[in-house]
């Protein structure tokens, strides 16, 4: 609910046992409903890999691979995040095409 003076959310308070809504610009409304309030919570969309179209080439760069230490490495850049964050760097092992992200 909210405040018909000012716009801001109103706030549940007890006032003489009466439950009441107020404002921090002094509104008070008394004829109150009881609200309920609740967590809606949506699943995650799971991160999409988009696997190379046949024909395609990705540009190599150096880096070691955590599973096989191999050092070249194809690479993409996808926003996973917040568009005033910086974009996910994906890097695929040349040899055993093992996948990792990074994030800096």
């Amino acid at each position: 609910m909210f405040c018909p003076k000012c716009g801001s959310l109103l706030k549940p308070k007890r006032d003489d046992g009466k439950r009441i809504m107020i404002c921090s610009c002094g509104f008070k409304e008394g004829n109150v409903a009881v609200a309920k309030i609740k967590d809606v919570v949506k699943e995650g969309r799971g991160l999409d890999v988009v696997d190379v179209e046949q024909g395609e080439t990705l540009p190599l760069t150096d880096s070691i691979c955590e599973k096989c230490r191999h050092t070249k490495a194809y690479y993409w850049l996808i926003q996973t995040r917040a568009s005033d964050e910086p974009e996910t760097k994906f890097l695929r092992c040349q040899k055993c095409k093992h996948t990792t992200r990074d994030y800096s």
